[in-house]
C-alpha cells in the first residue's frame, strides 16, 4: 500500500525524493527557479540535491554599462532618474521586487541574484561624465534604489562613495536608501551634500526581531545597527528618515508601532511604508523561503497576502502594486498612520534643492577621448 502525499514534500514513483526546502547559509533564497525567458531548464542529476551546498560562494562579474543613469514614468514611485552601482544584492531578501531583473542578463530570481553580482565599475566616471553634459537638467537622483547600494562589496570596492564624491562635488541632490550600516562611513561626502539641502537618507526598517532580520534579509545590517545609522546621521546633521518595508501580514505588521517608536528615537524626522508585492519569480523565492523558514505562518502569511492584492501575490496596476486594498489593507494603513502621530514623526523628509547645482570638472583624459571621438 502507497504513502498518502503530505504537503511539502516531492514523490518520484511514489518514493519521497525530497523534503521541505530547509535554509541556505547565509542566503535569502533556498532555491533557484527557471528563468521566465529561457526555453529551456536544467533539471539536476538524479539523486543529487540542488541546494546541497551550505555556503554558494559570491561571484562579481564586470558590468560594461555605456551609462549608469536610468529614468522611469511610474506614478507609483516618488523619482524620475536614478544610479544603482551593482546589479544583483547580496544581502538576499527573499521578497525582493528587484530579483526579475536578474533574469533579463540570463540569471534566475533566486540563489543567483544573491549570488552572482554584477559591478558597474566606471560608475562613478559615467556619472561625472553625463552629470557634465549640457542635456542634464539638476534634478534628485535616487540612489540604490533597485538594489542595495551599501551591499557588503561596496566596503571594499567604493564604487557608491566615489559617486556621492561625484554629486557632491557637483551638488547635485540625492536621495538615498539602503539596509546597511555602511552609509556612516561616508558621512563626510553626506555633510558636503547637506549643507546645500541636497541630500536625505532612508534606512529600511520593517522589524527589530534580530532573529527574523537574520533570516529574512540574512547579509543586510542588523536593526540595531540599522538605528545607530540612523542615529549617527541624525547628529551630523544629515536628514534621515525610516521606511518599514515591505510590510507583510502576519509576519512583521505587528511591529509597525514599534518600529516607528523607535526610529523617533534614534533621531528618524519622518517614515514611509509599502506593503509586500511578490511579481512574477518573485513569488516562488518568498514562497519557498516560507516553506523552509516559517512553514507554520506560511498559508496565512500568503493568504492575507493574496488578500490584499485581489486573489493574487501581486496586483501590477499603477495606485495599488505598493498600497494594496481591502480590508487588511486598510487595517495596516490605519496602524501606520496612528503609529507615526504618536511617534511624532513627519510623512515626508524635506524638499531638495538643485539651486546649488554646478559642472564637474572634466578630466583632461575625457576631454581628449571627447576631441578624438568628434575628429
Amino acid at each position: 500500500m502507497g504513502l498518502a502525499p503530505q504537503p511539502g514534500r516531492a514523490y518520484l514513483f511514489g518514493v519521497v525524493v525530497s523534503a521541505r526546502p530547509k535554509p541556505v547559509r547565509g542566503r535569502g533564497a533556498v532555491t533557484n527557479p527557471p528563468n521566465r525567458f529561457a526555453p529551456i531548464s536544467r533539471e539536476p542529476e538524479t539523486g543529487r540535491d540542488p541546494e546541497a551546498d551550505p555556503a554558494p560562494r559570491t561571484q562579481f562579474l564586470r558590468d560594461d554599462s555605456r551609462s549608469i543613469i536610468t529614468r522611469n514614468d511610474s506614478p507609483d514611485i516618488p523619482f524620475t532618474a536614478s544610479i544603482n552601482p551593482y546589479r544583483g544584492c547580496e544581502h538576499g531578501c527573499s521578497y525582493c521586487y528587484a530579483r526579475i531583473t536578474h533574469e533579463f542578463l540570463g540569471f534566475s530570481a533566486g540563489l543567483d541574484f544573491e549570488t552572482r553580482i554584477l559591478v558597474k565599475e566606471r560608475a562613478p566616471e559615467l556619472l561625472r561624465r553625463e552629470l557634465s553634459s549640457p542635456r542634464w537638467r539638476p534634478q534628485t537622483l535616487s540612489l540604490g534604489g533597485v538594489t542595495d547600494c551599501y551591499q557588503p562589496i561596496e566596503r571594499r570596492l567604493e564604487l557608491t562613495r566615489r559617486c556621492l564624491a561625484v554629486l557632491a562635488e557637483c551638488r547635485n541632490p540625492v536621495s538615498l536608501v539602503t539596509k546597511n550600516q555602511l552609509v556612516t562611513r561616508d558621512l563626510d561626502l553626506l555633510g558636503e551634500l547637506a549643507a546645500h539641502h541636497a541630500v536625505m537618507v532612508h534606512l529600511s526598517i520593517n522589524s527589530l526581531d534580530a532573529g527574523l532580520a537574520r533570516r529574512l534579509e540574512p547579509r543586510a545590517s542588523a536593526p540595531r545597527q540599522r538605528l545607530e545609522a540612523v542615529a549617527a546621521l541624525a547628529r551630523a546633521g544629515i536628514p534621515v528618515g525610516v521606511i518599514v518595508a515591505p510590510i507583510i501580514p502576519g509576519l512583521n505588521d505587528q511591529e509597525i508601532p514599534a518600529v516607528l517608536r523607535a526610529a523617533k528615537a534614534a533621531g528618524a524626522g519622518w517614515a514611509a511604508a509599502e506593503i509586500v508585492r511578490l511579481p512574477l519569480t518573485v513569488a516562488p523565492v518568498f514562497e519557498a523561503w516560507l516553506d523552509a523558514n516559517e512553514p507554520g505562518r506560511r498559508d496565512k502569511i500568503l493568504g492575507r497576502i493574496r488578500a490584499i492584492h485581489g486573489g493574487r501575490l501581486n496586483d501590477p496596476r499603477f495606485g495599488f502594486r505598493m498600497q494594496g486594498e481591502g480590508i487588511f489593507a486598510q487595517q495596516i494603513w490605519k496602524m501606520f498612520e496612528v503609529a507615526l502621530r504618536h511617534a511624532g514623526l513627519q510623512e515626508e523628509g524635506p524638499v531638495l534643492s538643485t539651486a546649488a547645482f554646478r559642472r564637474p570638472k572634466q578630466p583632461q583624459g575625457d576631454l581628449f577621448e571627447d576631441y578624438t571621438a568628434s575628429g
